[in-house]
């Protein structure tokens, strides 16, 4: 089975080198590129093998929007298998013993996803029709004739499990979930539950579930606090394996023997471990570690217990990986610093790397592209933040640049490695960015990720003004020329810095941002339920004495601080965060007479798809920023 967790708001994905001081390589002239040119580029995802595994399915969004791709894996050759021009289709799996093919889809970013059957003759069926039903596609049984997958239909904050038969496409409800748990796994004999309870944003706990007794076992130590995340069952019934940070600042592979309890840690390092799962005959283990912002990759053999050797792709950071039913081939899904994510298929057989496609626009020549760096710098109480710096290649003592600090999603996300076409198009018109992981941010230590718990809008705000310390001690740096950008979150952490330290950055660009704290927790989708409590521990519960707080740390109380100008991207169709937050920031905030900025798609939710939008919006951005931090238009007072 599948584990489809619930991520908390979007988390900004960014592209990283290992370098741990700034760059000093000689500045150099650059081709400049459209952002046209950039959103030229294709994003890719998915690749499930099919079952004679001549093909991988995948979704691009090469057409503007994403729609479903098959691959070939002997030639490379690309077949678009639907022609979506409304919506993004999101590529799940081959069905087993089938010509037909599952995919998942919402309504213009409102992330109520369906599953979808699609047929052979090219019809589309809804699997799970619920107007208001979210549903979760979680694997295939062991005989491969049925499917699982979790749907809120029947009470829309809790997710009860259902197993559909291949065929009959018949919802048969195998778990009732009335208690708000997380299903995070399914036993291959379907007489276990692995369920999970949100505590926290940093404390969970881990429970197998008999369905026929209905016995509840934690396997999580109720002495030792931490986050349990359930990693897959052994097929032969005797194990049960799961990944934990407890008792210890990063997370570890457990093996917990079903029959007598005993746990034994499979593996650990310095880092978070971010997932494992073996292959489908238990071949293989792959075990994926974050490592300062970039996955490393190990897989073992698990009949001698060593590694696997297999080619390293220079500057890449696995972002995906899945290993075919015959044990023969595995599909990785890498990003570079200077590329969107690209797929690969590894021969365990023959040791061929074979590159499937080509993600980068031809027009764009990556060697006018940057390679970011690691840097670390100290905070206003020494704390030490890790951030991810783009120094653009024109800049010099003589050609000092404008810079910007950007904030990633969360709370609790992290500025890791990927690509990001905004990124580079910023960076190669001009702008040094430093990507700060802030105190709160995921991947360095259970410690440092608690770090901002009710402190929101404080510690971690002056973490991001230590960064634009940072950029103007750089010598090519123009240190009056420093604004701050993110989304989500971050959105909600650049209005915190353009009204609680309106003297800091010269511009904000809010993209989704959060700015309103109590209307935001009290809008929590329905289907969040589950870790509703967990988000009030972390920033507080707006139906008590918390609301004070919250009222305090919410630029939109507070607006008439906001002195510098402001750009703000916003989604019609967020549940998140609602579009009523950015128009009412943008109504305060003109009221100062201040520059604003405004722009709404209402084919959008939180994050954008589709490239026409991308294109206005975030071409947007570069014209704002060069009016308003490059040119230093005048601001009226």
């Amino acid at each position: 089975m599948k584990n489809l967790s619930l991520s908390l708001l979007a988390v900004a994905v960014l592209a990283i080198a290992c370098k741990q001081n700034p760059s000093t390589d000689t500045p150099k002239e650059v081709k400049q590129y459209s952002i046209e040119q950039f959103y030229k580029n294709v994003r890719i995802g998915g690749g499930a093998f099919s079952p004679d595994e001549t093909k991988l399915l995948v979704h691009s969004d090469e057409s503007g929007i994403f729609n479903l791709y098959e691959i070939n894996i002997a030639d490379g050759s690309k077949r678009q298998v639907t022609n979506s021009t409304v919506e993004s289709f999101f590529a799940v799996d081959y069905v087993p013993g089938t010509g037909e093919i599952l995919y998942s889809a919402d309504k213009g970013g409102n992330e109520i996803d369906h599953i979808y059957l699609l047929s052979s003759d090219g019809t589309s069926k809804d699997l799970t029709p619920g107007e208001q039903e979210k549903a979760n596609f979680y694997g295939w049984s062991l005989d491969k004739k049925a499917m699982f997958y979790g749907s809120n239909k029947r009470n829309p904050q809790f997710f009860d499990v259902y197993k559909m038969s291949v065929g009959e496409w018949k919802p048969e409800m195998i778990y009732q979930n009335d208690e708000g748990l997380n299903v995070s796994g399914i036993s291959w004999d379907e007489k276990t539950l692995a369920l999970q309870k949100t505590i926290t944003t940093s404390e969970n706990q881990l429970f197998l579930y008999d369905r026929a007794s209905k016995k509840m076992t934690e396997i999580s130590d109720p002495a030792s606090t931490g986050n349990h995340n359930a990693s897959g069952f052994s097929k032969d019934g005797k194990y049960f394996y799961y990944i934990a940070n407890a008792g210890k600042e990063f997370a570890y592979l457990v093996q917990y023997d079903l029959s007598t309890g005993e746990k034994k840690t499979l593996f650990e390092t310095n880092w978070d471990v971010m997932y494992s799962y073996v292959s489908e005959n238990e071949k293989y283990r792959v075990i994926a570690i974050n490592e300062d912002g970039k996955n490393s990759l190990k897989i073992l053999d698990n009949s001698t217990g060593k590694n696997v050797d297999f080619p390293q792709i220079p500057d890449g950071d696995v972002q995906a990986v899945s290993i075919s039913d015959s044990e023969k081939l595995m599909r990785l899904t890498v990003g570079t610093s200077k590329a969107p994510n690209n797929i690969y298929v590894y021969n365990f057989e023959t040791k061929e790397l074979k590159k499937l496609t080509n993600t980068l626009n031809p027009e764009i020549n990556p060697d006018d592209l940057v390679s970011a760096e690691v840097v670390r710098y100290k905070s206003f109480d020494g704390l030490e933040i890790p951030a991810i710096y783009y120094k653009p290649l024109t800049a010099s003592p003589e050609n000092k640049v404008p810079a910007l600090v950007w904030v990633h999603g969360g709370p609790g996300g992290q500025s890791r490695v990927g690509y990001f076409s905004l990124i580079q198009y910023l960076v190669n018109h001009g702008y040094a960015i430093l990507a700060v992981n802030n105190r709160g941010s995921s991947g360095y230590g259970k410690t440092f990720y608690k770090m901002d718990d009710k402190n929101h809008g404080d510690k971690d705000l002056k973490d991001c003004i230590a960064g634009k310390t940072w950029l103007q001690e750089q010598p090519y740096i123009d240190g009056e020329k420093i604004g701050i950008i993110g989304g989500s979150y971050g959105g909600y952490m650049t209005m915190a810095a353009m009204t609680f330290a309106p003297d800091e950055f010269k511009v904000g660009v809010n993209i989704f941002g959060v700015t309103n704290w109590l209307r935001t927790l009290k809008s929590i989708p329905p289907y969040w339920e589950s870790f509703r409590k967990a988000l009030y521990e972390e920033l507080g519960d707006p139906n008590t004495a918390d609301s004070v707080r919250l009222y305090n740390i919410s630029p939109l109380f507070h607006a008439s601080q906001v002195k510098n100008p402001v750009m703000v991207l916003q989604g019609a169709n967020d549940p998140r965060v609602l579009q009523v937050e950015s128009d009412e920031i943008v109504e305060a905030v003109k009221k100062n007479n201040v520059p604003v900025e405004y722009v709404i798609f209402p084919d959008e939710g939180h994050g954008f798809v589709k490239k026409e939008n991308e294109i206005k919006g975030y071409g947007g951005i570069l014209t704002f920023l060069d009016k308003y931090l490059k040119g230093e238009a005048k601001v009226a007072n």
